[in-house]
């Protein structure tokens, strides 16, 4: 099978993330508006690094975090939830100065979300080049970048700096581009992405993000043009459809695990953190996707976005239990 040595030999290897921590508070019901008094539930641990690198943790990877929250107890919430799920916080930085970051949730009557955030001017906006520790750096194997995590032009230096550093010593990048369409429109952004899409071994799109950074007017085209450009893994998240992955050689179609969504967020976060941490740990391809995909339907069942977390023990009896009951 094609690339399969990519992650696979040294587990003793860091898996490194960056970027945003915040709390996520919700609406308590479909249909719920901010513009009226209502019941919302929460503080939860999220920002969409943190999720990712926290179901590493979980699924076996030795694992770190750098990313910076305020003095506060929104910023204790998110650092005690990662570090006692195995996360390495010490490249999480608390400023003094700084409020977390926030993002309250609201769910229209169709799923689809609304968010107000607070990030750019909240602690996670002071994450720049100087919260970089070289430490980690040299401990990290692999690095995954969230597209999500791209909103200040120190942040994207920063961001570049790690990623040259991690690939300048034989390490791979993961991305998930996780980004809205207008933030495109900002030359710069535009510039970042292809900047990190050049470095990218593994590409994990949603499914209509698969043609955000290509020129190709087809989903088929686009894959072609990315493993032309250098990337060796695309792996498309399909949520309710499951996922794809193409390497040049080998094309790979999984159906999800049906359920009951709860609560979307997060869902592709695990998905990725999932795989790369199975990657990581010599796990074949199909075998990898196979528990990326159980770990996104798992994360739709709860709800809060750092919630559905799950261990490879606790993933394994979710895949049994799913196949329980399709053949029950």
């Amino acid at each position: 099978m094609a690339n399969t040595e990519m992650h696979q030999g040294d587990n003793t290897g860091y898996i490194l993330t960056m970027g945003e921590i915040l709390v996520e508070i919700m609406a308590t019901k479909r249909g719920q508006s901010f513009r009226k008094p209502g019941t919302l539930i929460g503080p939860y641990a999220s920002g969409a690094p943190a999720i990712f690198i926290d179901q590493v943790a979980k699924a076996g990877s030795p694992c770190s975090m750098i990313g910076c929250v305020g003095d506060d107890d929104f910023g204790a919430l998110n650092v005690e939830r990662l570090r006692a799920d195995g996360v390495d916080v010490s490249g999480i930085s608390v400023i003094k100065t700084a409020t977390t970051g926030s993002a309250f949730v609201t769910y229209r009557e169709d799923g689809e979300r609304d968010f107000i955030y607070n990030i750019a001017n909240s602690a996670s906006g002071h994450l720049s080049v100087g919260n970089i520790r070289d430490d980690l750096l040299k401990q990290c194997r692999h690095f995954h970048v969230m597209g999500s995590s791209l909103f200040s032009f120190r942040i994207i230096e920063a961001m570049k700096k790690v990623i040259e550093a991690v690939k300048g010593h034989g390490g791979t990048v993961s991305f998930d581009p996780n980004i809205r369409k207008e933030m495109l429109r900002i030359p710069e952004m535009r510039e970042a992405l292809d900047f990190i899409l050049d470095y990218t071994d593994v590409f994990l799109p949603s499914g209509h993000e698969v043609m955000l950074l290509a020129t190709a007017s087809s989903e088929q085209g686009a894959i072609e043009e990315l493993l032309k450009r250098g990337v060796r893994e695309v792996v498309v998240k399909r949520g309710k459809d499951g996922c794809s992955y193409y390497d040049g050689a080998t094309e790979l179609n999984l159906p999800a695990l049906p359920v009951q969504e709860v609560d979307p967020t997060g869902a592709g976060d695990c998905f990725g953190g999932t795989y790369i941490a199975c990657r990581a740990q010599g796990f074949g391809i199909e075998k990898a996707l196979s528990y990326a995909c159980a770990a996104g339907a798992r994360a739709v069942t709860v709800r809060g976005p750092m919630e559905g977390t799950a261990t490879l023990a606790q993933l394994d009896e979710f895949i049994a239990n799913s196949s329980e009951q399709s053949h029950g």
